[in-house]
């Protein structure tokens, strides 16, 4: 049991990644990368994963510092949130990328499946050691999920995209079993896809998302979003895809408020989950006030029990400069106090 103390603020996932690590600049000018690209990085390979290591290290200090009460690891060893882990699985040939239509409508290059996916070694269990070296707080680690990496992906191996989903799913279990038995406290699965593609997402999602979280001996989270605020302007005031979650096996479900300004009554939807509460917009550059995130914490009080809600920003922080990024994470934390503070 993890002891949190009411309204638990949280990551998403993704924190500011500093310039000398990544070219920032390439990396915001472009989607999420589907492929490896190595020339993001701004430290040559023998040295990289020291600098990957320092980087996490600030990450963490400054979750710390904002009062952070569950830390990631900023994901700061990921050009993107998927292609990590997607292009680490056997059957995946990743010298010869394949295409497919991202959520915005345009080709880009994605893993391109020719064989049994499979994973063969582990991907993030190799850092769960340094990251409980440097903190104390409870530790989320995320995953990309097997619905959202099949739409990422061009099938030429499986019968169909739900039995790559399944597969996908099955690959994604080992390293969720993995990761609690390595310490971890909790475990996203990021499904930013059953949003996009509400259609297929009703024919075999939730079947997979269960199979990645068979087993699963701790806390598991499941995140939904519209794609990243830095890429997305115009954000719909509903989800496509979110009361359907509610029979997944995650016991929470991350979701954005602030930018799309969701209506906050979509939230009856989820009742029998506790849900991470976006509060934070991340295509706005000015930081929140602590007020500002008090008043959208209240708005969702109104429709779910302070219990059942975990605080968090939109996602997407990896885009935003640091200064801006710790200081909108340390203002999130000193509105969920004064909202605290209100209920006691």
């Amino acid at each position: 049991m993890i002891d949190l103390p009411l309204l638990p603020t949280s990551l998403v996932g993704s924190y500011a990644q500093p310039a000398w690590l990544i070219d920032r600049e390439r990396l915001g000018a472009r989607l999420p990368p589907r492929v490896l690209l190595d020339e993001l990085w701004r430290v040559d390979a023998p040295y990289l994963e020291e600098a990957q290591n320092d980087a996490t290290v600030i990450a963490l200090e400054d979750q710390h510092r904002a009062g952070v009460d569950i830390v990631t690891d900023g994901e700061m060893r990921r050009e993107s949130y998927s292609n990590r882990f997607a292009n680490a699985l056997t059957g995946v040939d990743i010298d010869h990328p394949g295409e497919a239509i991202d959520r915005t409508g345009k080709a880009v290059p994605v893993p391109r499946v020719v064989g049994e996916v499979i994973r063969s070694e582990a991907v993030e269990i190799q850092y769960i050691a340094f990251l409980k070296q440097h903190t104390n707080k409870p530790i989320k680690i995320t995953l990309p999920g097997p619905f959202t990496m099949t739409q990422q992906a061009q099938n030429d191996y499986y019968a169909d995209d739900g039995s790559l989903a399944l597969a996908y799913a099955a690959a994604v279990n080992a390293e969720v079993l993995d990761l609690f038995a390595a310490g971890v406290d909790i475990v996203q699965l990021d499904e930013p896809y059953v949003q996009a593609r509400p259609e297929a997402a009703a024919e075999y999602a939730v079947a997979a998302i269960d199979r990645a979280l068979q087993g699963a001996t701790g806390p598991t989270v499941l995140h939904v979003c519209f794609g990243y605020g830095k890429h997305v302007a115009n954000k719909p005031a509903g989800y496509a895809f979110l009361g359907e979650l509610d029979s997944c096996t995650a016991q929470e479900i991350s979701i954005e408020c602030a930018q799309p300004r969701l209506k906050m009554d979509l939230l009856d939807a989820l009742p029998n989950k506790k849900v991470h509460v976006g509060v934070l917009d991340l295509r706005d550059v000015n930081p929140e006030t602590p007020e500002q995130v008090a008043e959208r914490i209240r708005a969702a009080l109104e429709r779910l029990p302070a219990e059942r809600m975990v605080v968090a920003p939109d996602c997407g922080m990896k885009y935003l400069p640091r200064d801006v990024a710790f200081t909108k994470l340390a203002n999130m934390v000193r509105g969920r106090n004064i909202v605290r503070d209100e209920l006691a």
